[in-house]
């Protein structure tokens, strides 16, 4: 039965034929939709377990903690494939973001065998790694034996695979030869700009081309629409306010958190004439423009807003304004997408990034089988999976971005989204030095930032009183 679409099927996993011929020739040979996803799941199923022994932990059990987060929900939905894969069992803990941190560092930190592997960010495996809490994936990558042929080690974009390997030396270099990989790119986020194309064209304006025309593009909107607020970013007292737009803007004039001198140590870099200027310029951008509580603005209040129309843009994660313009958000179908240089000299946006990763608990007590659901999760099936059928937004995998069909259902509905992307790829990734005390210097600058715009410290002041405070931070941890 359905020979001839196995056929086809076949075909394409062998790449003699591209998707969009498979996917006519289901179409022509009237096979109905969940029937051809039904058989295309049990084909790349056997494929994929014609090259490799997948069933090598049959039966085996493991448990999974995991962030709400439609990335999850994408890996939730396509799990039962990795069962019927492997033949082990997965179960797991979701938690809303609020909490979900202080559970993954409650688990590690206590030794606790309870979960095998969970989602994580990059920065958070500056902690993580150090401690002894999770496990260097170089060990299983590397191996041959332990590892599918068709992983592709190489198909995840650079900058983004690089982010997430460190050697654990406060100040080394991401990614170095020496870097351990503490965890594995899932999905990323680049910080550029969302836009209602509405407001746009009703001010007469065109996206902004560096900082000081996104100052004057977002008074502009803001004066003359009425009713709203020209342009959201984040503002309250935490490092989530630094590492979005304000980092990939300070970053884009070539500035850093951290200086690393020669024999390794660290001291603050804020305080440059430079820095100092960029401060001065987002500062007067907020206050012009911003929302009028913008210290106590998250993540959720810059996209319900922009969501809502209260806002004309957001400089923030391009996966923030993804989802903005879809669901029941008043917006929706009325938001674009652009890359952003806010450095007029710079040739390309240099967008500092987040990475939702996956890591393996140093507890865990069985890492092989752990290691066949990390490569299954952040593999190309499954990668290809959420890019066309869910809301896997922003893949890792290169592959996953040159598939027609993903690009046609971005270029769809999210206008400037494929462009912006393939504009931001080369210069996407994490700009911060890793070093232990990072939630400490982001947090006091966060709080910094806060008072610049309250008026409450001049910028050039702020930034000396940082510069002194964090060196000496620095200093009695024995870092600087």
């Amino acid at each position: 039965m359905y020979e001839k679409e196995k056929d086809l099927i076949s075909a394409f996993l062998r790449g003699e034929v591209d998707r969009r011929g498979m996917l006519k020739g289901l179409g022509a040979a009237g096979l109905a939709a969940g029937t051809a996803g039904t058989l295309f799941n049990m084909m790349s199923t056997q494929a994929l377990a014609a090259d490799f022994d997948w069933k090598a932990h049959s039966g085996k059990k493991l448990k999974l903690l995991l962030n709400k987060h439609p990335y999850a929900d994408a890996m939730i939905a396509n799990l039962q494939a990795f069962k019927d894969l492997t033949g082990i069992d997965v179960t797991y803990d979701v938690f809303p973001e609020d909490v979900y941190f202080d559970k993954v560092t409650a688990a590690l930190s206590s030794g606790s065998a309870e979960y095998d592997a969970f989602m994580t960010g990059a920065y958070m495996t500056w902690t993580y790694g150090p401690a002894g809490w999770i496990a260097d994936l170089n060990e299983w990558i590397k191996d041959p034996a332990k590892t599918n042929p068709n992983y592709n080690w190489d198909d995840f974009l650079a900058g983004v695979k690089n982010s997430c390997a460190w050697n654990g030396q406060p100040g080394g270099a991401l990614g170095s030869e020496d870097a351990k990989q503490w965890c594995i790119p899932w999905a990323f986020e680049q910080n550029n700009i969302t836009y209602n194309r509405e407001m746009f064209d009703k001010a007469g304006v065109e996206l902004p081309k560096n900082l000081d025309d996104m100052i004057t593009v977002a008074a502009k909107l803001q004066k003359d629409i009425g009713g709203i607020y020209g342009i959201g970013v984040r503002g309250s007292r935490s490092w989530a306010t630094i590492h979005p737009g304000f980092l990939s803007g300070y970053a884009n004039f070539n500035q850093k958190d951290l200086n690393v001198s020669a024999d390794g140590k660290l001291s603050a870099a804020m305080g440059t004439a430079e820095s100092k200027a960029y401060h001065a310029r987002f500062v007067q951008m907020i206050q012009e423009s911003g929302p009028k509580d913008w210290s106590t603005y998250t993540w959720y209040q810059v996209g319900t807003d922009l969501g809502a129309g209260a806002s004309a843009m957001i400089f923030d994660a391009d996966c923030l304004g993804y989802f903005m313009n879809g669901g029941d958000n008043k917006m929706a179908g009325k938001l674009g997408y652009a890359a952003f240089a806010a450095n007029p000299e710079a040739t390309a946006s240099t967008p500092n990034i987040w990475i939702w990763s996956l890591a393996m608990s140093n507890f865990s007590k069985d890492k092989d089988a752990t290691w066949y659901f990390l490569q299954w999760a952040s593999g190309p099936e499954h990668a290809l999976f959420g890019a066309t059928k869910m809301d896997f937004v922003d893949p890792v995998r290169q592959s996953i971005w040159k598939d027609e069909i993903f690009r046609e259902k971005l270029n769809g509905k999210y206008p400037g989204y494929v462009e912006m992307f393939d504009a931001s790829a080369a210069g996407a990734s994490i700009k911060f030095t890793p070093q232990p005390l990072f939630f400490d210097v982001t947090t006091e600058w966060a709080s910094t930032l806060q008072k610049m715009v309250a008026k409450q410290v001049p910028v050039d002041e702020g930034l000396d009183q940082l510069v002194e405070s964090i060196n000496r931070q620095l200093q009695e941890a024995g870092l600087g």
